[in-house]
């Protein structure tokens, strides 16, 4: 039986769980949506989204070199014990998301760290780009929003495609980890440097605003 993304997405808004975890429940559930969050209920992954009012305070600090020396990258990731920061799943998903860092250069880890000037500045230039394309007014809104979408993919790191595989989010990796641990898990903040670089615009991010 053929599983459709739309099969897969409604599972991952009803549970948390990652995008494989839930194509596998669906797949072994027959397409059944109500069986295959039993499937996951089961296996303990159907809880993410239930954590995110915990308070993780616990976590690593990682420091990742690439390149002979010329990138370099510091992150936080916070969880709620320090059993889990030891554990082996942990301290990957840290060192994947710091080489994520350091590959794709994003600039805030999540959506609501961007200024809102920066996003009606996105906004407007898509529009005038769409216009000046000679694109019918009636689609111009959704060739924004389209835009906009694949620039948070490239701004935001939850929302960045996965380098090792493009087809999940680390914001799946995210959920899948949380599932996995059954704690709260955070990317709190990374600070990316490389060689020879000029320093990065302050007012990109919201904090320039305050």
């Amino acid at each position: 039986m053929t599983i459709t993304t739309a099969q897969i997405k409604e599972l991952r808004e009803r549970t948390g769980a990652g995008i494989m975890d839930c194509k596998k429940a669906l797949e072994k559930a027959q397409g059944n949506l109500e069986k295959a969050i039993d499937e996951l209920r089961k296996k303990g992954l159907a809880k993410a989204k239930k954590r995110a009012g915990r308070t993780a305070k616990e976590g690593l600090v990682h420091a990742y070199i690439h390149a002979g020396g010329k990138i370099g990258v510091l992150v936080e990731v916070n969880c709620e014990t320090d059993f889990v920061a030891r554990t082996e799943a942990f301290q990957n998903f840290v060192k994947e998301i710091a080489m994520q860092i350091a590959a794709t250069n994003p600039l805030v880890v999540n959506k609501e760290e961007l200024s809102p000037k920066i996003i009606e500045r996105e906004k407007e230039i898509y529009h005038q780009q769409a216009i000046a394309s000679g694109k019918p007014e009636k689609i111009i809104d959704r060739i924004v929003e389209g835009k906009l979408q694949k620039f948070f993919e490239e701004a935001c790191l939850i929302e960045q495609p996965y380098i090792r595989d493009p087809s999940i989010k680390i914001k799946d990796l995210l959920n899948e980890l949380v599932a996995k641990t059954g704690e709260k898990i955070v990317v709190r903040r990374f600070v990316r440097f490389q060689l020879g670089e000029k320093l990065p615009d302050e007012t990109q991010v919201s904090e320039s605003d305050a």
